[in-house]
């Protein structure tokens, strides 16, 4: 593959390219810091076995070079199913299935395990002109190994409407995000909530901590391998309940303690001296994500606490512009995190198929912006708060390169 005096490469795993050279694409200096796109969180990914080949995750990365400059980079992998990425397509594998094709193996960009919209298109010098040669370099590739489909998820809405106009079909969902309109502190944000949801709030707060649960924020050097082991007990208790097959090894933790414990904070509950729970967060330069739960005893309230009330405590005491806590849950809604698109592109081989998926994709964009209209009206907020001030309030954060 060749654009113009540049060539493009895939890589079988992360490794295969200098640590410096993918970060200069991924964290470009001026950028804002995104952790999951960094080469130490998607090495940590691979080289502790959560993401690989034998759990349906085969690194397939793209990368773009101008003589032997790394000008571009795409994080991809070859599928061998549909889990862990938090854009659904279980419905479109079944029906090209009846229709007697195969929907597997198929390319994704995105973040294993990871819902977090975030740059794909990673380019050394971000310029429009580049984004559009890693998206042609990804179509010419799944044709090349002949999959059905070529998904990039959670881009931003700029790299999504630019895949759009390279003839790939966009989709649109939602998330919910907590926004910092520069409070001082919790009681400033519950000052601009109607009274009742605020009761609430201070009520769910009591009681989370009400069997003598006292609270923890652990990050860089306090972390230690003991509340790993503590955290990870957590994932898989709670992760083995919920669906099954929980996804992140226990050296997965270690391997990012090692590299990102600077960017990594562990909400951690204590009970009659032992750790009972505990939430995983990761540190970008304007956003608090949170990623997992766990737990080895029932608290009630206690995930809303660990999860969304003491997240947004620390995204206040850090100046952090918003906390994305991870996909799905309208229950957050009352909890003061409003509707969020979030955007996804995707190259279909089949003609007649992509046609059929376009048609969809066109009715549920529609379907996904009056439910956010919807949602946004009867959000928690006094009446007479612009909720688009609120989103807004923290705007010079985010006006750096994305």
């Amino acid at each position: 593959m060749a654009a113009s005096n540049r060539t493009a490469r895939v890589l079988k795993g992360i490794d295969g390219i200098d640590a410096d050279a993918w970060n200069g694409c991924a964290n470009p200096l001026g950028a804002v810091f995104n952790p999951f796109l960094s080469h130490e969180f998607l090495h940590a990914l691979e080289a502790s076995g959560s993401a690989t080949g034998r759990t349906g995750w085969q690194p397939f990365h793209l990368v773009l070079s101008e003589d032997e400059r790394v000008v571009g980079c795409v994080p991809l992998y070859l599928k061998g199913h549909s889990q862990g990425e938090y854009v659904f397509d279980h419905s479109w594998a079944e029906a090209l299935h009846r229709a007697g094709g195969s929907y597997y193996p198929k390319l994704l960009s995105s973040i294993p395990f990871t819902p977090a919209t975030g740059r794909r298109l990673l380019c050394a010098d971000p310029d429009g002109e580049t984004e559009g040669q890693l998206l042609d370099a990804c179509a010419a590739l799944a044709e090349q190994v002949e999959v059905s489909s070529l998904h990039i998820n959670f881009l931003p809405e700029r790299q999504w409407r630019t895949a759009g106009q390279h003839g790939y079909l966009r989709r649109m969902d939602q998330q919910f995000h907590w926004h910092n309109a520069n409070y001082a502190s919790f009681e400033g944000f519950l000052a601009d909530l109607s009274s009742k949801k605020r009761k609430n709030l201070k009520r769910e707060r009591r009681e989370a901590l009400a069997n003598g649960i006292s609270i923890e924020w652990l990050t860089g050097t306090d972390l230690t391998e003991g509340h790993w082991d503590a955290f990870h007990a957590f994932y898989m208790d709670t992760g083995a309940r919920k669906w099954g097959s929980p996804y992140l090894t226990r050296r997965f933790f270690s391997l990012i303690n090692d590299t990102l414990a600077d960017r990594t904070l562990l909400v951690m509950c204590k009970r009659n001296g032992r750790y009972i729970a505990g939430a995983l967060n990761f540190i970008g330069d304007d956003a608090l994500y949170g990623r997992n739960w766990g737990c080895i005893e029932d608290h009630r309230f206690l995930h809303f606490e660990t999860c969304y009330y003491q997240a947004i405590d620390f995204a206040i005491a850090k100046g952090l512009a918003r906390v994305e806590a991870g996909a799905q849950g309208p229950h957050k809604v009352v909890r003061g995190y409003l509707p969020q698109a979030t955007y996804s592109a995707h190259w279909i081989r089949e003609p007649a198929f992509r046609d059929a998926v376009a048609r969809f994709l066109d009715a549920e964009r529609s379907h996904v912006s009056q439910d956010i209209d919807w949602i946004e009206q009867r959000s928690p907020f006094k009446a007479g708060i612009d909720l688009s001030a609120i989103r807004d309030s923290y705007s010079s954060a985010s006006n750096r390169s994305e």
